[in-house]
């Protein structure tokens, strides 16, 4: 088993150091559309009171866009040549190629997310405090959006339309997730539609830890954890179900 596993994660990381050129042009246009969006929203300028929130949560966006895309494409075109089939004629269980694609996923989102992070804080000056406190937080969000795009991955196992629905959630999350503006400045309604999407628990308990100072203990009984715990939970239910039942229907249709 930890063979088929290391050599799913070798193959993975190999396919996305052999196109370097794509994940430049990504880190590029992630970090100017960030930017312009929050000189747009600023009127002309860049708020300070803005940029540090907002940051944190298209850090989580940029996470799960790009984990996404490197999990589903590689997973679609491996459909489209055949090859998936073979894949699965090794005696190792069938989940444990997919967690060596979440983990070459993970690899890849958390790098892009993080120099795609760290290029406006250089330019714009953008301070985000460092806490101990905000390590949970921050692990949960992490594993929230692999959760996810394990469920978009199981889509991919039977349907051929996962890239628009992919394309549709993630751009919602963009949306709604504070990358525009703090979620404490929605309306009630709409924070709560927002907080039903991948990322946004996590941002807001990272929010509370790194910028009002809260311990886990506050973040605990004020809600923003507990709740992201349980979002975390759910999602990994419904997609380890939707995985088994369309990991047999992809075989049985081979």
């Amino acid at each position: 088993m930890g063979e088929v596993l290391r050599a799913e994660i070798g193959k993975g990381l190999r396919v996305q150091l052999a196109h370097p050129a794509g994940h430049v042009i990504t880190l590029l246009i992630s970090t100017m559309m960030y930017l312009g969006l929050q000189f747009v929203l600023g009127q002309g300028e860049l708020r300070q009171d803005l940029l540090p929130r907002t940051l944190v949560a298209i850090g989580g966006y940029w996470f799960l866009q790009y984990a996404g895309l490197v999990m589903v494409a590689d997973l679609i075109e491996e459909k489209r040549a055949g090859t998936f089939t073979h894949s699965q004629m090794s005696p190792a269980p069938p989940w444990l190629p997919m967690l060596g694609r979440l983990v070459t996923a993970s690899v890849f989102g958390l790098a892009v997310a993080v120099a795609a992070a760290l290029v406006p804080m250089l330019l714009a000056q953008i301070a985000v405090p460092l806490r101990w406190a905000a390590l949970l937080p921050a692990a949960l969000l992490l594993v929230n959006a692999l959760a996810f795009t394990f469920l978009l991955a199981s889509l991919a196992l039977v349907s051929p339309m996962v890239g628009a629905l992919q394309s549709l959630f993630t751009s919602l999350v963009l949306l709604l997730n504070g990358s525009f503006l703090p979620l404490e400045l929605y309306p009630d309604w709409l924070a709560a539609v927002a907080r039903l999407l991948p990322t946004t628990l996590g941002i807001e308990a990272l929010n509370q830890t790194l910028f009002e100072g809260r311990p886990l203990a506050g973040v605990w009984t004020g809600g923003a954890l507990p709740w992201l715990l349980a979002h975390t939970l759910v999602l990994a239910a419904v997609a380890g179900l939707l995985f088994a039942r369309n990991h047999r229907r992809s075989l049985e249709s081979s």
